[in-house]
């Protein structure tokens, strides 16, 4: 259920808003864009089911899922209309509009032909773990995700303050030390596929893919002072992933081990199996998360960038465009 993810620590929050939760969550319920609005984001049911919940809570888990909305102009096609519309106007009045001017038009252009456009439409989900104090959101990006969490963060209410998970040790400089001393830390294995990159402005970079890392030119690479920037690694024989240095954990996959324990949950279930996917996917996150977070150091005690929200009113469902 959640292949890309980024952690995020709940440092303040009054859960007696979860009372109000359902409510909440409606007042931003999914709308799709109307004719000229480029962009709509609002909750819709986790479980993909119109009569159900927009919040399940399964074994003290609770599972959203925003659905977002968009209709793209290609830019050729704005370009193209816009030449015209400029031409024109410079042929009638002996003026071609630049600047300001041609800045608005170029809006007028763009709201003319929205309405052609096709609409793509993706969902995210969230996961609020209120006993550990995470929020996961299913995402591969840092900006992706904030923009979420800062409408999750106006829908729940209740004084709530998150932020993006640090570490104590940079993931950068635990993988380069993993790689360097072939040693990966307690509980996991180092798999075969990384990217180390040059900071600096050539961001010269060299990738291995399907290929071992327990060799000398990885270390060299190293030591000539290219940082690994994502690393693909496997917790105790039950989950795939591989960590970034932005602290992303993508292309999480259970193992077999886990897939034959959800086959057995599932097949003694009467249900959509919605619930033992939930189970059995926060379950293994639960504890793989915990033991990354050691190997990197620990969490650093630090409330900077935090999202926080004193509202009282429910988030509107056009929010994340804004």
């Amino acid at each position: 259920m959640f292949k890309n993810v980024l952690i995020y620590r709940i440092s303040q929050w009054d859960a007696s808003s979860l009372d109000q939760i359902e409510d909440r969550l409606a007042a931003g319920r999914f709308m799709a864009c109307s004719a000229t609005q480029p962009e709509s984001a609002g909750w819709v049911q986790p479980r993909g089911d119109k009569h159900t919940s927009l919040m399940e809570s399964i074994g003290g888990q609770l599972i959203l899922r925003l659905a977002v909305e968009r209709k793209a102009v290609p830019g050729s096609a704005v370009k193209s209309r816009l030449e015209e519309r400029l031409d024109k106007i410079e042929q009638e009045t002996g003026r071609r509009p630049k600047g300001k001017a041609a800045k608005e038009i170029k809006e007028e252009v763009l709201q003319e032909l929205l309405p052609r456009a096709f609409p793509k439409r993706g969902s995210h989900l969230i996961w609020i773990d209120p006993q550990a104090g995470f929020v996961i959101v299913n995402a591969g990006s840092v900006k992706g995700a904030d923009r979420i969490i800062t409408l999750l963060v106006e829908t729940l209410g209740g004084g709530i303050v998150l932020r993006l998970v640090q570490t104590q040790v940079a993931p950068a400089t635990a993988m380069a030390e993993w790689l360097q001393s072939k040693e990966a830390p307690a509980g996991f294995t180092v798999d075969r596929e990384c990217e180390l990159k040059q900071p600096d402005s050539e961001k010269s970079a060299v990738r291995y893919a399907r290929h071992t890392l327990d060799i000398d030119e990885v270390g060299e690479h190293i030591k000539q002072g290219k940082l690994p920037t994502q690393l693909a690694m496997t917790w105790s024989d039950r989950v795939s992933f591989m960590l970034t240095e932005g602290m992303a954990i993508k292309k999480i996959k259970l193992l077999d081990v886990v897939t034959d324990e959800k086959t057995s949950a599932n097949a003694s279930k009467d249900d959509d199996g919605f619930d033992a996917d939930v189970a059995i996917s926060t379950g293994e996150l639960r504890q793989l998360i915990p033991d990354l977070l050691a190997a990197l150091g620990g969490e650093q005690d630090s409330t900077l960038a935090a999202v926080t929200s004193t509202a009282t009113a429910p988030a509107r469902p056009d929010k994340l465009a804004a």
